[in-house]
């Protein structure tokens, strides 16, 4: 069951406040175990690494060879692997519209100026596999490095059971350089500070548990990452014409990631609200992961009842989550009162797992409310960019006396210099 309560200014924020609360405040054994793990990687390189992964996987870190992932692909059925390329492809194809180009132009002075957008050099994909297999987490991170012109895209994964054939053959099909057989703050910490065979990386994406996410955290300004996630979320705004059957459907669909998932409706109508209840009573009944549906809902979900569409729009927004999805009458009418959310669903027949799994844009997603401020990842991530400047005498000499007064205004007599002593 789902809790339904009347947006008056005090229960729904209690709801927030909830929502807020799963990812508020770290975990300080956590973070104390992996900024251990973090120091002795970094003194000891690969032995430590190597330690951790036989303590805590049972295996010792390997690198997986090409053929492997020949014969995972091989050992796929068919169905899945048109489903991956297929995915795949609308992947690509969606970051290829965003690719950023190099440009240059003529500034009012008459100097060229532009900016060189380049790759990154070597990028980290930490791929989850401790309690399942997530070939889309494969695709979603690599697929828009490989369009970045990353030279070098290095996958860890941790080597338990869930390193399956189809994780694999998703890093063949995305086309990943290296696989290695590593999971953990351990890998975090190699990939940051380079150990033995596994090298030291630019970038650090992909999502993991709460010691991978803390040694994002801490890793960070050593490498650059795409954002530390939190749980799943998903909010559903919903007007009377919608069917309680797929909001029911969709709100389960966030809430059996975790016991601390969050599924929240907000919606213009009473009857739809009772009805999404019953219905979610109904469905859960028969879904496999029902225990953790149920902890979700009972904890960090709600039904709203909101006064109208304008009041269900700004609690979206104070809110920010990360999938939102418009499940009304006029749905894209909504779009241009809606500013802050990972990703916008559009109407009943766009459902979130639809941006899971194929539509193109990335499921990496800010959490948390941080969709104020952070983006979903894509190709820019994978970017980086140089300014490029270029004067003559004849464009830098009109404008050398204004130079020559902003430098010595802040006190930089050299920079004042470097103008002056060119037209001496």
């Amino acid at each position: 069951m789902i809790q339904i309560i009347r947006a008056d200014g005090s229960a729904e924020q209690e709801c927030i406040r909830a929502m807020r609360a799963r990812a508020a405040s770290a975990n300080e054994a956590i973070d104390r175990a992996v900024a251990e793990i973090l120091k002795n990687v970094k003194e000891n390189g690969f032995a430590a690494v190597r330690d951790y992964s036989l303590r805590f996987d049972k295996a010792a870190p390997r690198e997986i060879s090409p053929a492997e992932l020949d014969v995972a692909y091989a050992a796929c059925p068919a169905e899945l692997i048109r489903a991956m390329e297929h995915a795949a492809a609308n992947i690509r194809d969606y970051n290829e519209k965003l690719l950023a180009r190099t440009m240059e132009w003529t500034s009012p002075d008459g100097g060229t100026v532009g900016r060189v957008v380049r790759g990154l050099s070597r990028v980290g994909v930490y791929v989850p596999g401790g309690t399942a297999a997530y070939p889309s987490s494969v695709l979603m991170n690599v697929v828009p490095a490989r369009v970045a012109g990353v030279e070098e895209i290095v996958m860890v994964t941790p080597p338990t059971e869930n390193l399956n054939s189809a994780v694999l053959a998703a890093a063949k099909i995305a086309g990943v350089d290296r696989v290695i057989a590593v999971g953990g703050a351990q890998a975090v910490a190699a990939l940051t500070y380079g150990a033995g065979f596994i090298p030291r990386v630019d970038k650090l994406v992909g999502p993991g548990n709460a010691y991978v996410a803390a040694a994002k955290r801490m890793a960070y300004g050593k490498l650059d990452i795409d954002m530390v996630a939190g749980p799943s979320e998903v909010l559903v705004i919903a007007d009377g014409s919608a069917d309680p059957k797929y909001v029911a459907a969709d709100l389960l669909s966030q809430a059996e990631h975790d016991k601390l998932a969050s599924a929240v409706l907000l919606t213009t109508s009473d009857e739809l609200a009772r009805a999404v209840d019953a219905e979610i009573v109904r469905q859960t009944g028969y879904l496999s992961r029902s225990e953790i549906m149920e902890c979700s809902l009972r904890d960090f979900s709600c039904a709203i009842v909101c006064r109208d569409l304008d009041e269900a729009a700004a609690l979206a927004n104070e809110i920010a989550p990360e999938h939102l999805e418009v499940v009304t009458e006029k749905p894209r009418a909504l779009l241009p009162k809606l500013k802050n959310a990972g990703a916008v669903f559009l109407g009943a027949w766009s459902p979130e797992p639809l941006g899971d799994y194929l539509a193109g844009p990335d499921h990496v997603l800010p959490t948390s409310g941080t969709a104020r401020f952070f983006s979903p990842l894509s190709v820019d991530s994978f970017l980086k960019t140089m300014s490029v400047i270029e004067y003559s005498r004849e464009t830098l000499e009109p404008i050398k006396d204004q130079i020559i007064a902003l430098a010595e205004t802040e006190k930089l007599t050299a920079h004042a210099n470097s103008i002056r002593v060119r037209f001496e």
